[in-house]
C-alpha cells in the first residue's frame, strides 16, 4: 500500500509532507475500530523478540530514531506500527525554530535524505509536560538532548543539565547528542575533554537520585579510528550505558542523485550510510570487547541491514530514513527477519 502512495507523497516538500502524514495518523487513530486493524497489519508480538538492555525490558529490538517525533507529539500513533521503543528529540532547554527552510531534501536515486533542521523543537518544558500526560503502556521512551544554538560551547554543559533534570522523570534513557552537523560548533564537543566533562557531570547527577537512567552517547560516523578509540575510553571511564552509532554524515562520496541536491549542506542519512555505520559498530564492539551496549542506526532499509548491524555488535537498532522510503511495513519485516535468526 505504501509503495503505491509514496510517489504522490514524494511530490511534496519533505518537511511539509512529514507534518501532513503525522497529523493524518492522529486523525486515523481516532476512528473507532482502526487500532485493531493497525495492530494486525503492522505489529509482531513474540517473546523471542524481547530484550533486556541496561536494566530496561524492550518488547523488541527495533526503535524509531530521534528526529522523527522531536516534540513527543505522536508517540501513541507511532506505537501502533510495532516499535519496541521510540526516541524523542533532539530537545533543547529553550524552544527554537531551527534553520531556515527548505532544510530537508530527498535523494531518491540514493534512497537518502539530507537534513539541516537545526534542533527545531518546542523546548524541554513543553516536551516534559507532554510526556508526563502520556499513557505509556510499557513503551520504552528515550530522550535525546542537545544544546541551544545560541549557547556557546563553554556553557553547553548547563544546557545538557537542564534537559537531563527536566526529562528525568518522564523518559527511560537519555542520549547525549554532540554529533549533529547542523548546530554550529556542536561536533567540537565530541573532543575528549569537553565530552568527558559533560558525561561525568550527568553521571554525578544521575547517581544522586534514588533511581538512575541509562545515558548513551550518539556519535558521528565521520570519526577516525583514533577518535573512536577515545570514545571507547570515555565510555569506559564515565561508565555510561553505551553508544548510538551513528548520526548523519557530512560526507557525500558515491552519491548518484542528479543535479545539485547532493551538494546541499546538512547531514546525510539513508542507504549511503549503511556500510559506514556498520563499520563503526563493529569497530566499537571489537575494540571494547563488547564492554558496553551499542544501538545501531544508519541506513537500515531491510531486515538484512538490521541483522548485519546486530551481527556487527548492536544489541538494539533504530530506523528513520528507511521508515520514510520503505513505509511502516518495514517494522514488521525487520522483526520477522530477526525472529528467523533467533529461532
Amino acid at each position: 500500500m505504501y509503495q503505491i502512495i509514496k510517489p504522490f507523497l514524494f511530490k511534496f516538500d519533505p518537511e511539509n509532507i512529514h507534518h501532513f502524514v503525522t497529523g493524518g495518523l492522529r486523525a486515523v487513530n481516532r476512528i473507532w475500530g482502526v487500532k485493531p486493524l493497525l495492530k494486525q497489519a503492522y505489529q509482531l508480538e513474540d517473546n523471542r523478540l524481547e530484550r533486556e538492555v541496561f536494566g530496561l525490558k524492550f518488547k523488541n529490538p527495533l526503535g524509531l530514531a530521534a528526529g522523527f517525533d522531536k516534540n513527543a507529539d505522536f508517540i501513541e500513533e507511532l506505537t501502533e506500527f510495532g516499535f519496541g521503543f521510540i526516541e524523542i528529540g533532539t530537545v533543547t532547554p529553550l524552544p527554537q525554530s531551527g534553520n531556515e527552510k527548505p532544510r530537508m531534501f530527498r535523494l531518491p536515486a540514493d534512497e537518502a535524505l539530507i537534513n539541516r533542521m537545526g534542533f527545531n523543537n518546542q523546548g524541554v518544558d513543553v516536551v516534559a509536560h507532554r510526556l508526563s500526560k502520556l499513557d505509556r503502556k510499557g513503551l520504552i521512551i528515550g530522550g535525546n538532548i542537545g544544546k541551544n544554538k545560541q549557547t556557546p560551547n563553554e556553557d553547553a554543559l548547563s544546557d545538557y543539565i537542564k534537559c537531563f533534570d527536566k526529562l528525568f522523570d518522564v523518559v527511560d534513557y537519555f542520549v547525549v547528542n554532540v554529533s549533529s552537523p547542523n548546530t554550529p560548533g556542536l561536533r567540537e564537543l565530541q573532543e575528549k575533554e569537553p565530552l568527558k566533562n559533560i558525561l561525568n557531570t550527568l553521571q554525578q547527577r544521575n547517581h544522586k537520585n534514588d533511581i538512575s537512567r541509562p545515558i548513551l552517547l550518539k556519535i558521528a560516523p565521520d570519526l577516525s579510528d583514533s577518535q573512536l578509540d577515545d570514545i571507547i575510553e570515555i565510555v569506559m571511564e564515565t561508565k555510561i550505558a553505551g553508544v548510538i552509532a551513528t548520526n548523519t554524515t557530512i560526507f557525500r562520496e558515491g552519491l548518484t542523485s542528479p543535479g545539485n541536491i547532493s551538494k546541499e549542506t546538512g547531514g546525510l542519512s539513508g542507504k549511503p550510510l549503511t556500510k559506514r555505520s556498520t563499520e563503526v559498530i563493529r569497530y566499537l564492539s571489537e575494540k571494547s570487547n563488547k564492554a558496553f551496549t551499542i544501538i545501531g542506526v544508519g541506513g537500515i532499509h531491510s531486515a538484512e541491514d538490521a541483522i548485519e548491524k546486530i551481527n556487527a555488535g548492536a544489541t538494539l537498532v533504530q530506523i528513520y530514513t528507511g521508515f520514510v522510503y520503505e513505509g511502516p511495513g518495514l517494522v514488521k519485516r525487520i522483526l520477522k527477519g530477526v525472529l528467523k535468526v533467533v529461532s
